[in-house]
């Protein structure tokens, strides 16, 4: 019988949760780092066993964890992100005459091949990449070099570098997404980029269709068809068929197009999610309604997704990093809130269940299917 692995990283800790394929019942792990903020907890595709996890204060910096054995024991990632060989303070070396600083790790992205090579977003928007389990990370620097640098800006939570989609039909490709500059893509393993964004449109700036300066919330796509990406921005919800060429809305029947997290159905990838939030200055769902909407068309046709969920007075959000899906046969959707509840269906959307209540403000799920 399978199993599913679920990382949830909080702003108090990182906490495991287990169970069979039936996820009926729940065994829970933690608090590991109790205290620490957890930005982001992914377990590598190539070894199961190997999980990474940003850790982060705002009193003792950024530290990089690794666990050899699925979560039960961590160690420091080598010195990562280390200053005169003090690891976690947030200063790199990048051959300027003084340090340049970042305030945190936002996402580790696990390559899909080697357990040992991991890629790290950072804050202030910055892309880095380890080929020895984290002994030791370089930056790519072309992504923060490219000639649009000087027109990012931060959006509200920061200019986090927040989404990294590696490609399994081409090894060479990989996709990020910056808050607020926009989609980049590199070919050549992220020696070069450019940007992905002609067709999104964003009115509180300058130029609504800049080629950057747009606030993308996230980027998802599936495995099978590594051209579709799906996206949800600081309003309006996007789709490219053509790996970030060119986008076109696809917010169709939504009541919100705001929204931070998106995902696609492991097996159906014309299946996506989202949880529509009231709007930027309101970070809760309409009428304290929390729901998800899944569009089984690619997109335009939502359909609201409430059975097991708080229909009254509940005005928690849903982050970025908090929406993940297994891989076992009925697909199981996962999300997470800032009131500390995590939430699952075990049949693409239509059933859902606490299977974690009161934990502290969830930043990030990811899930693990397991043999």
């Amino acid at each position: 019988m399978s199993r599913v692995r679920v990382l949830v990283g909080t702003r108090k800790g990182a906490f495991i949760l287990t169970s069979n394929e039936r996820r009926k019942r729940w065994a829970v792990s933690g608090p590991h780092f109790p205290g620490w903020e957890i930005y982001h907890l992914k377990g590598s595709p190539a070894d199961p066993d190997r999980l990474y996890a940003s850790q982060s204060s705002n009193w003792f910096g950024q530290v990089m964890q690794r666990s050899d054995d699925g979560g039960k024991t961590w160690a420091p990632a080598g010195n990562a992100f280390a200053y005169d060989g003090v690891p976690g303070t947030h200063q790199w070396y990048d051959g300027t005459p003084h340090p340049w600083e970042f305030k945190r790790v936002w996402h580790v992205e696990p390559s899909l091949t080697d357990p040992d090579t991991v890629y790290a977003g950072v804050e202030d928007a910055a892309l880095f990449r380890t080929t020895d389990g984290g002994k030791t990370w370089h930056e790519l620097p072309g992504l923060r070099g490219h000639g649009s640098g000087p027109q990012w800006t931060p959006g509200a939570g920061g200019m986090g570098l927040h989404t990294i989609l590696l490609s399994p039909a081409e090894p060479g490709r990989i996709v990020t997404a910056i808050s607020a500059a926009g989609t980049f893509r590199s070919d050549d393993e992220g020696v070069t980029w450019r940007p992905i964004n002609r067709g999104l449109k964003s009115q509180y700036i300058p130029d609504p269709e800049a080629e950057v300066g747009h606030c993308v919330h996230r980027v998802a796509m599936h495995p099978s068809r590594p051209s579709v990406l799906f996206m949800q921005k600081h309003w309006d919800v996007m789709r490219s068929d053509d790996g970030g060429e060119s986008w076109r809305e696809i917010s169709g029947n939504l009541p919100t197009d705001f929204g931070f997290a998106i995902d696609v159905h492991a097996h159906d990838p014309e299946t996506v999610y989202v949880v529509p939030i009231k709007s930027d200055a309101e970070h809760y769902p309409l009428d304290g309604k929390l729901r998800v909407y899944r569009s089984r068309t690619g997109g335009n046709d939502w359909e609201a997704l409430s059975d097991g969920l708080p229909q009254r007075n509940c005005y928690v959000n849903v982050l970025r990093e908090a929406m993940a899906v297994d891989a076992l046969e009925s697909c199981g959707i996962y999300f997470g809130t800032t009131g500390g509840q995590v939430y699952v269906s075990a049949d693409s959307g239509d059933h859902w269940s606490a299977i974690a209540r009161d934990l502290p403000a969830v930043l990030s799920v990811e899930v693990q299917t397991l043999p």
